[in-house]
């Protein structure tokens, strides 16, 4: 024990011998333990170099590059996922507000994936109803939102999705993870909790209403 805390005095003495009792400034560089990462040889956009024949350093793509990023169609139109696009922000464009329904058209199909997404990344923590009761509510873990409570039915779809994608509060984002037509096929389907538990009859259709007065 007592060498540790010879050590521990040393590497104390050595630090206030190098940095002083207080901070202070000083126009010597200052110390770099990892120097690679600050000073690194790049090319900066627009700016001249003798490396290249017509001495532009901005290039363009090499013929026959295939982008990494691919666009989205939707209804025969092709979104990038860096336009300002509500399927993109979830948010009416060139405002901060969102918008209120999916920018998607709810088919079987989209809710069949929601479903099993939502089970994947979703249901361990909200649970397989979106009551908040998943999995981790049996270990005293954090509180989880409840897609039942009055506030989240309320809540824009966009915000939902936002949300999904930032994450909020202790609940991280899933934005890297989750595809963004996923992200809306999650929230077409976290409706569909909502409307088990809150739907009436007179919204089933007529020839579907018979299964649920029996």
């Amino acid at each position: 024990m007592r060498y540790f805390l010879l050590g521990f005095l040393l590497c104390c003495v050595a630090l206030v011998s190098i940095a002083g009792f207080r901070g202070d400034r000083t126009r010597r560089p200052p110390i770099e333990l990892f120097p690679d990462m600050d000073r690194q040889p790049k090319l900066r956009p627009q700016a001249h170099n003798n490396f290249f024949p017509d001495q532009f350093s901005s290039r363009l793509p090499v013929e026959g590059t295939v982008a990494r990023t691919l666009p989205l169609v939707v209804a025969g139109k092709q979104i990038y996922p860096f336009e300002d696009d509500p399927l993109n922000t979830g948010r009416v464009p060139g405002t901060t507000n969102f918008v209120e329904t999916l920018p998607l058209p709810v088919t079987e199909q989209l809710l069949a994936r929601g479903q099993q997404r939502y089970t994947i990344n979703c249901a361990p923590c909200h649970g397989a109803s979106g009551d908040g009761k998943g999995i981790t509510s049996k270990y005293n873990m954090i509180a989880t939102a409840n897609f039942h409570d009055l506030r989240l039915v309320k809540m824009p779809d966009g915000e939902i999705f936002n949300t999904i994608t930032y994450g909020k509060t202790l609940m991280g984002a899933y934005g890297p993870n989750v595809t963004i037509t996923d992200r809306w096929a999650i929230v077409a389907y976290v409706r569909a909790l909502e409307r088990s538990r809150l739907a009436l009859v007179d919204d089933v259709p007529e020839p579907l209403r018979s299964r649920f007065r029996k």
